[in-house]
């Protein structure tokens, strides 16, 4: 169960990424299209640390959340047709895909009781829509890089959305690992309730409890 669990998550990353770059493609940036990025094949997707050893590592160590990430799809925002909510459209995508997913899923599980399926997919569905949940959810928080700073922006009055521009530049400025120490402390502080979110969320979406 461990490695189709992971298998799902491998699954629902690299298809939160290739949304990404047919919703830039679809917006006129031909960027990832052009670097092959536009394939179901995950070894073009797959981040070591994102795609494996945290995902592994959470599982192993019994985390009730579980996420990862692939390598970003590229994108040209000049190249946008709609230069005002083009990065936020890209952006959507991606936690838009897993959203479905997760949904495509949920009435299967709903469904469970006329349709036949095969012994141990239920278990398999569970998974798969917990996951999607959690990457869709996670990808919503307005940290960069993840897919919520860039929806936020423009969603903000003029003179907020400037203020939160220069304070995303500063962290962006730092790298990479910036956002990933803004996003522990986030983990830290807000673990329980973003938990508590998933599970609401999960109920809703299949009937179940998950926590």
């Amino acid at each position: 169960m461990e490695l189709i669990t992971i298998g799902a998550l491998i699954f629902s990353i690299v298809l939160h990424e290739i949304a990404h770059g047919y919703a830039a493609n679809w917006l006129g940036d031909p960027t990832a299209r052009l670097a092959g990025r536009l394939s179901v094949n995950p070894i073009k997707h797959l981040d070591l640390i994102g795609s494996i050893i945290v995902p592994g590592f959470l599982l192993i160590t019994g985390s009730s959340v579980l996420f990862g990430w692939a390598k970003p799809v590229p994108y040209n925002p000049y190249n946008l047709r709609h230069q005002k909510w083009g990065e936020a459209l890209v952006a959507a995508a991606g936690p838009a895909v897993n959203i479905l997913i997760a949904l495509v899923f949920s009435v299967l599980i709903r469904l469970q009781v006329v349709l036949v399926l095969p012994e141990g997919f239920i278990d398999i569905a569970v998974n798969i829509v917990l996951i999607n949940i959690v990457l869709a959810l996670f990808n919503l928080v307005p940290i960069p890089p993840l897919d919520g700073s860039k929806i936020l922006s423009v969603l903000l009055p003029p003179d907020l959305a400037r203020s939160y521009g220069r304070m995303v530049s500063s962290i962006q400025r730092f790298g990479f690992l910036a956002g990933f120490i803004i996003i522990f402390i986030f983990i830290s502080l807000f673990g329980g309730l973003f938990a508590r979110i998933v599970g609401k969320v999960f109920q809703l979406f299949t009937g179940l409890y998950v926590f």
